[in-house]
């Protein structure tokens, strides 16, 4: 854990206008969240700080955003974009499962309210370099938090085909896992490690069926889903989630809420789970017993919004 200032952040930032800013939904989040004057409020999932600047400018100089990110280069331009508020703000490089070491460590025992956008930034997904999507050829990376850990490159290095299956199938909900990771040891066996991202989307391909037919059938690229299971396994995404949803009630003050946006199924069944939970012991009250979507005019400016599901409970 580590808190991002003025000297941890280095003169070779990236320049934050060169940056996608399309936080999804936006005034949703606003709406329910309801941040005011005064208000602690903490994006777990600061990003680029979409969120986070519009509701900095609500809370004011006499509130206190605190923002969370374990990808310390786009911690680099929340920080920079969160500065032109002139309100205060702290940021820590850190597992949003560990807000309550964050909080002690502040002296803060409640907030008045929780952000939790789950999605894979802009930045993240056009950086060629982090390996996040299979549209440019890149080394298969992955980790959000760059400073240590196993790539997705070194889990197809050493995996079994049967834990590929496994992991394609639970993370993925990819139906045709067995093939795509036979088809990956066939790779291996004959002296071709899968090591970058164009790599793994052609044996995908390839094995799937082709190109041409899929695109007939489906919108989404057929290489989608073995990519997030990966990623979700590389950063360990669920089981942070499950954590922090298990104690980040703990932590708000009667009222409050807790709003969080998911990007796939898996994701969205473990908060639904969690308020149904908080619902049974008379902890929280659920304000959305369906999740919201984004609008179409929405996912017309920003495709990336189009699978998100925004859910939101309060504190009793």
């Amino acid at each position: 854990m580590l808190l991002i200032n003025k000297d941890t952040i280095h003169n070779d930032c990236v320049n934050d206008e060169q940056i996608p800013h399309n936080p999804v939904m936006v005034e949703e989040v606003m709406r329910f969240l309801k941040p005011g004057k005064g208000d602690i409020i903490v994006d777990a999932t600061i990003g680029a700080a979409g969120h986070g600047c519009e509701i900095l400018e609500s809370i004011g100089e006499e509130g206190l955003l605190i923002g969370i990110d374990k990808d310390a280069e786009i911690l680099k331009i929340a920080r920079q974009r969160l500065l032109k508020t002139g309100n205060p703000f702290k940021l820590y490089q850190a597992d949003y499962a560990d807000l309550g070491y964050i909080l002690r460590e502040l002296k803060i025992k409640k907030v008045k309210g929780i952000l939790l956008d789950l999605g894979v930034s802009s930045f993240q997904l056009d950086v060629p370099e982090r390996g996040f999507s299979f549209r440019e050829e890149a080394p298969l990376d992955m980790r959000m938090d760059r400073s240590g850990g196993e790539t997705a490159g070194d889990l197809l290095r050493k995996l079994s085909e049967k834990e590929m299956v496994e992991i394609f199938w639970r993370y993925g909900e990819e139906r045709r896992s067995r093939r795509i990771a036979r088809a990956i040891v066939k790779e291996r066996k004959a002296g071709r490690p899968i090591k970058t991202t164009t790599q793994l989307a052609r044996i995908i391909e390839k094995t799937v069926f082709s190109s041409v037919n899929y695109k007939k059938r489906s919108k989404v690229h057929v290489a989608t889903k073995v990519f997030q299971a990966l990623r979700i396994v590389v950063n360990d995404e669920l089981k942070s989630l499950e954590c922090f949803l298990n104690h980040a009630h703990d932590f708000l003050a009667s009222g409050s809420r807790i709003v969080v946006i998911s990007f796939h199924s898996l994701e969205d069944r473990i908060v639904k789970n969690a308020f149904r939970k908080g619902k049974s012991t008379s902890t929280l009250s659920i304000l959305t017993t369906k999740p919201l979507l984004p609008s179409d005019t929405e996912i017309k400016k920003n495709k990336r919004a189009r699978s998100a599901k925004f859910r939101v409970a309060e504190r009793l």
